[in-house]
C-alpha cells in the first residue's frame, strides 16, 4: 500500500529529534525547495536553460525507531533561513515611466489573482473595486485605481542592492499523439503513484517551502528515479504516458518551461501543465555544454542549444542526463486562457511573472523596470506575481512570462536582463505582517 503524506508526517513527528538532527548535520536529506510556479509559478519549475536552482541531496533518509526509549525533549534548534530581502515603502514617483504603461491587461491579470485573494479582508475592497471598473475604463482610470487603492514598496535584496536578474519563459507547442507511433515515440509522463511528497512545514514551521520527495523502499524514503533512469531502456514509468511527442529536445525544454500544448494528428491541441517533479536538482544543459567546450557562452540560448542538438543527435541524451531533474505533467482543459501558475490561476502573457514567494506574496501587482531581451530598450510594465520557479531565488528576481508560441519562445530564450521591482500592496497594511497568499495546488 502506498504510504500517505499524513502517515509519513506522523512518523517524522514521532522520531523528530533524530530526523531533525539528520537534516541539520548531514545535509543529505531529500530536501527540495524547488516546487512551481508561480506562484507560483504560479506555479510552476526552472524556467530557462542557463538557470541554476536550489541544492538537493541524494542520501536516503532512514525512518527507523531509536535503539532505546528516550524521554520526549524539545527538538534541536535549526537555524532559520537567512532573509532573502525586504520590501521598503517608496513614493509613486519613484516608479519609472509609470504613466507610460497601459495597465488594462495588468488589471485583468490581477483580477485572476482576486479569485484567490478576495477572501482575505485586506484584499477584498481592492478586488471589488477593480472588478467594478474592469472592461470599461480608460488606461488613466485604471492607473488612478492602482494609485488610490495601493501603496508601492521597493524590493530590496539581502545585500541592500536593488537590481537583479530577469529571465523569461513561455508556453511551447509540440507535435505529438495520445498513442505511440514510429514518429511520436518520446513519452510525456504523468505523476507516478509511488512518488511521495512531504511538506516539511506541516511538521516544522521554520521549514516553510521545504519539501521531501522520494519513494519508499522497505522502511526508507530514498531518492526518486533520476532522468537517466526514467529514460533508460528499463522504462520504470511505463504505463504512465499522457502523450508521445516527436522530439526529445523539445520535450526537455517543455519540462523546463513547466507547461505547454501538444498538436495532435487530428488538428486538436492537448494542454499539459506541471504536476510534480522528481526531487532532484536542476542542472543547466547550457552550462554543461559550455564547460565541455561543445558550445560558446554567447550561443547558449535556448535556440543555440536546440541548434547544437540538431547537429549532434548522438550526444544529446548523454548531455540531457546531466540534468537529473524530471518533471511530470497532467492534462488541463484545452480552452483555458493560459497555463496555470503556482497561485492556481491562468497566466497572462507579458503580464504574469514568477517570483520568490519568500519575499513577494503571490497574487500581488508588481511594477517591473527592465529592458527587452538583448537590448537597452526600456520595458517598464505593471505585472502580477502569479508563479514561482526552482531558479527564481532572491528578492529582486523575476521570470517574465511571454505567452504562447514561437515568437514568445524567441523572446523568452534570449531574456537575461537586469531589473528593479516594486510591489503594490493594499493601503494601510504592513508588508512585514502580510502573510503569504494561499495557493492552490497546480
Amino acid at each position: 500500500m502506498r504510504p500517505t503524506q499524513n502517515s509519513l508526517i506522523q512518523l517524522i513527528r514521532f522520531f523528530r529529534p533524530h530526523f531533525r538532527i539528520s537534516i541539520a548535520l548531514t545535509g543529505a536529506a531529500l530536501l527540495a525547495s524547488c516546487a512551481s510556479p508561480p506562484v507560483i509559478v504560479p506555479t510552476p519549475i526552472a524556467r530557462c536553460a542557463m538557470c541554476e536552482v536550489c541544492s538537493v541531496c541524494t542520501a536516503p533518509v532512514a525512518i527507523s525507531p531509536p535503539p532505546v526509549p528516550i524521554e520526549p525533549t524539545a527538538p534541536p534548534a535549526v537555524s532559520s533561513e537567512p532573509a532573502r530581502g525586504r520590501l521598503e515603502r517608496a513614493p509613486w514617483d519613484g516608479l519609472p515611466n509609470w504613466n507610460a504603461d497601459d495597465p488594462t491587461d495588468a488589471l485583468s491579470a490581477f483580477l485572476q489573482s482576486c479569485s484567490v485573494l478576495s477572501t482575505r479582508a485586506e484584499w477584498s475592497a481592492a478586488c471589488a473595486t477593480g472588478a467594478a471598473i474592469a472592461g470599461k475604463s480608460r488606461p488613466e482610470t485604471i492607473r488612478r485605481y492602482f494609485r488610490d487603492n495601493f501603496e508601492p514598496f521597493k524590493v530590496v535584496n539581502a545585500d541592500e542592492s536593488q537590481t537583479g536578474l530577469v529571465t523569461g519563459y513561455y508556453e511551447p507547442l509540440l507535435r505529438g499523439s495520445r498513442v505511440r507511433t514510429d514518429v511520436f515515440r518520446y513519452p510525456v509522463y504523468s505523476q507516478p503513484q509511488d512518488l511521495v511528497s512531504v511538506e516539511l512545514s506541516d511538521v516544522y514551521a521554520d521549514l516553510k517551502f521545504k519539501r521531501l520527495r522520494g519513494r519508499v523502499v522497505g522502511n526508507k524514503l530514498v531518492p526518486y528515479f533520476e532522468r537517466s533512469e526514467i529514460e533508460s531502456t528499463g522504462a520504470p514509468l511505463r504505463g504512465l504516458e499522457l502523450a508521445w511527442v516527436d522530439d526529445t529536445v523539445e520535450l526537455f525544454f517543455l519540462q523546463i518551461q513547466g507547461s505547454g500544448q501538444i498538436q495532435l494528428p487530428d488538428g486538436t491541441r492537448m494542454r499539459v501543465g506541471y504536476a510534480d517533479q522528481n526531487g532532484h536538482p536542476f542542472r543547466s544543459l547550457g552550462g554543461a555544454l559550455i564547460r565541455r567546450s561543445q558550445i560558446r557562452a554567447e550561443h547558449a540560448s535556448m535556440a543555440g542549444i536546440k541548434e547544437w542538438a540538431r547537429r549532434n543527435p548522438s550526444k544529446i541524451q548523454q548531455f540531457m542526463n546531466i540534468n537529473p531533474s524530471y518533471v511530470f505533467f497532467k492534462e488541463l482543459p484545452a480552452d483555458m486562457s493560459g497555463p496555470i501558475g503556482t497561485l492556481g490561476v491562468p497566466l497572462t502573457g507579458e503580464r504574469s511573472i514568477a517570483v520568490d514567494q519568500r519575499v513577494i506574496p503571490l497574487g500581488v501587482p508588481v511594477f517591473l523596470a527592465t529592458t527587452f531581451p538583448n537590448t537597452k530598450t526600456q520595458l517598464n510594465s505593471l505585472m502580477v506575481a502569479q508563479d514561482t520557479g526552482g531558479a527564481i531565488n532572491g528578492a529582486v528576481r523575476a521570470d517574465f512570462y511571454w505567452g504562447f508560441g514561437d515568437a514568445a519562445g524567441s523572446q523568452a530564450g534570449r531574456m537575461k536582463q537586469q531589473g528593479r521591482m516594486w510591489v503594490l500592496l493594499p493601503k494601510g497594511y504592513d508588508p512585514n505582517a502580510l502573510p503569504i497568499a494561499p495557493t492552490k495546488t497546480p
